[in-house]
């Protein structure tokens, strides 16, 4: 998945918790989600204003970037709530690091179809036998 392809999926799917995305979808739209913080940053910091276009920008892009994050645990094979290991002190954001970085499962999980497949599930996958 290019990078523009990663910022339309991850737009487009603002707030579907539902289904996988990979890697290159969730890292690529993490990238964008930093250059448009740091855009905002510099135009606050230009306009002296107290991070008001700042404070959009995350109003704007915190639902689609915690979207892509549990679609992309998903992909692992693994519930969206371990987003929240993050909030453990210390250790927590780490072991969401490791779990963002690993391989999504080849071929349908209990989440759908992986991500670069275009075959929709069966229906012994979409009912989790």
């Amino acid at each position: 998945m290019s990078f523009p392809q990663a910022i339309k999926s991850g737009l487009s799917k603002y707030a579907t918790f539902a289904g996988r995305a990979g890697r290159a979808e969730y890292w690529w739209f993490a990238l964008f989600y930093l250059l448009v913080y740091v855009v905002a940053i510099v135009i606050d910091s230009i306009l002296a204003t107290p991070f008001i276009f700042t404070a959009i920008a995350v109003l704007v892009l915190v639902l689609p970037g915690l979207a892509v994050g549990v679609r992309r645990l998903h992909d692992t094979d693994r519930s969206g709530w371990w987003y929240w290991i993050s909030l453990v002190p210390l250790i927590g954001g780490i072991w969401l690091l490791v779990l963002l970085v690993q391989e999504g499962t080849s071929g349908p999980n209990r989440y759908g179809s992986g991500p670069a497949d275009s075959t929709p599930p069966t229906a012994a996958t979409a009912t989790g036998a």
